[in-house]
């Protein structure tokens, strides 16, 4: 059975183990990257088709007639046009709950080296400051406890609720916006297994010390986060995303952080990656922004859990028992 992995690489594969991928698939080609004109040769004829971020699009997949399933080895799926799969009869599987330890400890890492000004401490002490002080320690940089702080989250699925307990667990009031899913109630608490006070999204953004953003990357969502919003934000607030680029206006994030109207942001995506068009907030070289490569996700163990997802999706399919389909 012809199968192929276009973008392996984008896995970090040379510190996981592949022995199952390649059981289940004996014959899988493995390419480390591939340029989009290089996307429909390397494909052509495939039955299995593993892909990560590699686009899909009705042209590509309907080139493709032995093309039986696709599988993402990844959550997200706007890179795949899924109604054409649908028409084509092609399966799509994406991987769930793989990354969720990884990204709970991003989360709370890019917060705490925000509040605790670690970088500034760093770069202090560079200079010799300690070794000159007249006292025992430097107190340049003050921060907070964040026991007692207020904690809101948009987003309140498995990650949102992982944060949660965390955030709990530093004594932090936990805030939960009502789900933004067009038609939703307001008053759906599903699930919650961490006490959280459920509120509006403008109320949220007026309470909140943290602001985690937790919530898919929708035409409702894209850039949530924006001049208006962030206008309702505390001025000592830190905004911390993890989720998708998009949710936040960029531009009007960088202005407010430069005018002291928010306290501090973490940033792990951007709106295209790699941002071969350059960003404004990689350029910013503020104290209080911290910008980290779409890497939350990427501890080792939550890298090989992804793989391994992969290969039960193929498993499932072959054995005519698909898994986390989308289509």
């Amino acid at each position: 059975m012809k199968a192929v992995f276009p973008d392996f690489d984008s896995l970090g594969p040379a510190d996981l183990d592949t022995s199952a991928l390649r059981a289940a698939l004996p014959e899988i080609k493995l390419y480390a990257s591939s340029m989009p004109d290089e996307v429909a040769g390397r494909i052509a004829g495939c039955e299995i088709l593993i892909v990560n971020k590699v686009d899909l699009d009705r042209e590509l997949l309907t080139a493709n007639p032995a093309l039986r399933l696709v599988c993402l080895a990844a959550t997200g799926s706007d890179n795949i046009d899924l109604d054409a799969a649908r028409e084509l009869g092609i399966t799509v599987c994406n991987i769930r709950s793989y990354c969720t330890g990884s990204v709970v400890q991003h989360v709370f890492g890019m917060l705490l080296s925000l509040n605790l000004r670690l970088d500034e401490y760093r770069r202090l002490l560079a200079t010799g400051a300690w070794q000159g002080s007249r006292h025992f320690c430097l107190l340049d940089y003050p921060s907070r406890e964040l026991a007692g702080l207020s904690f809101g989250i948009i987003g309140y699925g498995q990650l949102g609720r992982a944060v949660a307990r965390v955030a709990q667990a530093f004594g932090m009031r936990v805030l939960v916006s009502h789900s933004l899913r067009p038609g939703a109630d307001p008053r759906d608490q599903t699930a919650d297994d961490v006490p959280a006070e459920r509120m509006d999204l403008f109320r949220l953004l007026a309470s909140s010390d943290v602001l985690s953003l937790h919530c898919p990357l929708t035409p409702a969502t894209r850039h949530l986060i924006n001049a208006e919003t962030l206008q309702l934000m505390r001025a000592d607030a830190v905004l911390i995303n993890t989720a998708r680029g998009a949710l936040v206006d960029e531009f009007a994030l960088l202005a407010a952080l430069r005018d002291g109207r928010l306290g501090g942001a973490g940033i792990d995506v951007l709106p295209e990656e790699p941002p071969a068009s350059g960003n404004p907030l990689l350029d910013a070289r503020l104290p209080n922004l911290l910008v980290t490569p779409h890497i939350a996700w990427a501890a080792r163990e939550a890298r090989q859990r992804a793989l391994d997802e992969v290969v039960a999706n193929i498993r499932a399919f072959l054995a005519g028992e698909p898994r986390n389909t989308l289509a």
